[in-house]
């Protein structure tokens, strides 16, 4: 007589599929974006967790998290636990990840989908346990792991089947990824800890520099978002910011313009330029060639800094398009690789040919 006890690991899954819908995930430095099969992307939050010192309770996650980010009382902690595209604290990231499963699949409880997350390509295999553990102990009852640059040349609609060059240049919060793909395998890829942090970063020093003005990261983003570029702009413009006075300790307002924003964003600027330049060193002669006619696809939310496209076609005489939504691509991504996971598997799996850190 059977033992009906023990269900097979197949009857399992097929009863958590019937409350679960599976999810692509791009979990990013600075915004977390959540692909649910069948809708779509759902979600799209900044990868902020608020916390109660002490006990550690989480009392916000994503946008309500990232209002409090600068502005908590001494007892309440906002923190960002990605930090260069990795998990810089595991239980946080933990509970971040439950949260937006949950959300996404809108607060029911019996929720174990299959996960696809989007991680750099850099990562050591410490750090790409460190996701797949967190995601495993958030609910997800299968991970599979994908790196962003094929995540974002799938979301993009790039033909990487084809055997021919496709390269796609991802620019995040925390990352820069770059990927040479052709016939579903990556010929070459390169990952740099620069991003739209480091850019906000550079603003910070140098509103600290120049004017002895302290101000945050929000404010700093705002800067990059309305007067930040990476090439002249046709009409230069000016804004208002304010801050803490460094040395009378008061609040202060200073008038900053376009251009000396530029010159603050040159430094990682340049080091994105520089990568750029030597995938394309790398890239074997006959794809070469077809990337002068193809050209290359821009993806992530820090590509939309002005003029970026314009640099890199400049300094590399190759042209350069952003993704018709670069903030998506990446999370498109995992959705289309779920569709396709047998197919796909193999991209994941393959060892690169060249990979730098």
């Amino acid at each position: 007589m059977p033992n009906n006890n023990h269900w097979s690991h197949e009857a399992v899954s097929g009863v958590l599929s019937l409350f679960s819908n599976d999810m692509g995930i791009d979990l990013g430095t600075a915004t977390t974006l959540v692909f649910v099969k069948g809708q779509g992307i759902v979600l799209c939050e900044p990868s902020v967790v608020a916390i109660q010192r002490g006990p550690g309770n989480v009392l916000a996650v994503g946008e309500e998290a990232k209002r409090m980010l600068g502005r908590t009382p001494g007892s309440i902690l906002a923190i960002r636990p990605m930090k260069d595209g990795v998990i810089a604290d595991f239980e946080v990231t933990e509970a971040m990840l439950r949260y937006f499963i949950r959300k996404a699949h809108n607060h029911r409880v019996l929720v174990r989908p299959r996960m696809v997350i989007a991680i750099p390509s850099g990562i050591t295999e410490v750090e790409k346990r460190a996701v797949r553990d967190s995601a495993l102990h958030a609910g997800a009852r299968e991970v599979h792991l994908v790196p962003e640059p094929v995540a974002a040349a799938l979301g993009v609609g790039l033909p990487i089947h084809e055997p021919a060059g496709n390269m796609i240049v991802d620019i995040g919060g925390g990352t820069t990824e770059m990927a040479v793909i052709s016939l579903s395998d990556v010929v070459f890829s390169k990952s740099i800890r620069v991003g739209g942090d480091e850019m906000d970063d550079a603003i910070i020093q140098h509103m600290k520099k120049t004017y002895n003005l302290m101000i945050g990261e929000r404010t700093a983003e705002e800067i990059k978002v309305k007067i930040g570029s990476a090439y002249p702009l046709e009409q230069e413009a000016n804004m208002e910011v304010r801050g803490r006075d460094l040395v009378a300790g008061l609040p202060k307002m200073v008038t900053v313009s376009s251009e000396e924003i530029r010159e603050a964003l040159a430094e990682p600027i340049a080091q994105i330029v520089e990568a750029v330049r030597l995938t394309l060193e790398r890239t074997p002669p006959e794809l070469s060639a077809d990337l002068i006619e193809r050209g290359v696809v821009l993806a992530g939310g820090g590509c939309l800094l002005r003029g970026t496209d314009r640099l890199l076609s400049e300094e590399t005489g190759l042209p350069f398009h952003l993704a018709d939504d670069p903030i998506t691509a990446v999370a498109l991504g995992t959705g289309r690789y779920l569709n396709d996971l047998a197919t796909l598997r193999k991209v994941t799996e393959s060892r690169y040919a060249w990979r730098e850190s």
